[in-house]
């Protein structure tokens, strides 16, 4: 497996790893510059010579997994007889510098209606390393040609086409997924709220809307859905920055985004 290939099964399974490159290779040593390995918690992938320099890196790799590192680390190997090292000698006479830099599991945003707002705040998201769900229950909203507009996304899209129950998607987005609610009817929204409290795996929820929509929201779901304050109060409405108020479509979109952004960096990003 390539080592692109493996980055991607690590994405894809969710999991945090490590990318291994030899930057720089002075004298003999058993892989040239630019060689690469992939190390998963209990994997790895492709070859930077073996030996020592493998092995020690492969160490501080899960060492860094373990503590939860995002800084990339440089580590810097002689290849010759008169070192101690801690897993056999190399004595191939070059000295060899390796390059170790996380690669954290991607977030996920799930966005629950890609009408004019959703479809902005789309356009706006996808430029992040994301893995990024729009969800939808009406199939005019998720045709190839109005999400053109995100061809060239650096996120990876997918999109949920949902008829008739689209909370039914809560249950099979990726722990952590941070959901925003804000499709075109308020039945569908309230539902998704409902669901959402009951979906424990999820991250943070937002909901679009007016003062008074979620007053009448708040009392439905503390007496029909049986939720009580704690869990209503993980839903933030309204959601975006305060302080910019246009009601374009874009702006909202800005708005919500920023706000999005600023969650993700109180949790450390």
């Amino acid at each position: 497996m390539t080592w692109v290939a493996a980055v991607g099964r690590l994405r894809a399974r969710r999991e945090s790893g490590v990318l291994v490159t030899v930057v720089t290779v002075r004298g003999h040593a058993p892989r040239d510059a630019g060689a690469k390995l992939v190390v998963g918690h209990s994997e790895t992938w492709g070859s930077i010579g073996g030996g020592n320099v493998e092995a020690v890196s492969i160490d501080r790799a899960r060492e860094m997994l373990a503590a939860g590192k995002a800084e990339p680390e440089l580590m810097d190997f002689a290849l010759n007889d008169k070192v101690t090292n801690q897993h056999g000698v190399q004595c191939c006479g070059g000295t060899v510098s390796v390059l170790l830099e996380p690669l954290p599991v991607v977030r996920a945003v799930a966005i629950f209606g890609v009408g004019h707002v959703g479809l902005e705040l789309a356009r706006i998201l996808a430029r992040q390393d994301l893995d990024l769900h729009l969800i939808d229950s009406r199939s005019d909203m998720l045709t190839p040609q109005r999400l053109d507009a995100l061809s060239d996304s650096v996120a990876q899209v997918h999109v949920h086409h949902t008829p008739l129950l689209p909370e039914e998607v809560l249950e099979d987005l990726p722990p952590g997924t941070h959901i925003l609610i804000m499709t075109h009817d308020h039945a569908e929204d309230a539902a998704l709220c409902d669901a959402a409290l009951r979906t424990t795996h999820l991250g943070s929820v937002g909901l679009i809307g007016s003062a008074a929509k979620w007053t009448r929201f708040r009392k439905r779901l503390a007496t029909e859905g049986g939720h009580d304050d704690t869990a209503i109060d993980r839903i933030k409405t309204p959601i975006g920055l305060a302080d910019i108020t246009g009601k374009e479509p874009a702006t909202i979109a800005v708005s919500v985004a920023a706000d999005l952004l600023r969650t993700f960096e109180s949790e450390g990003a």
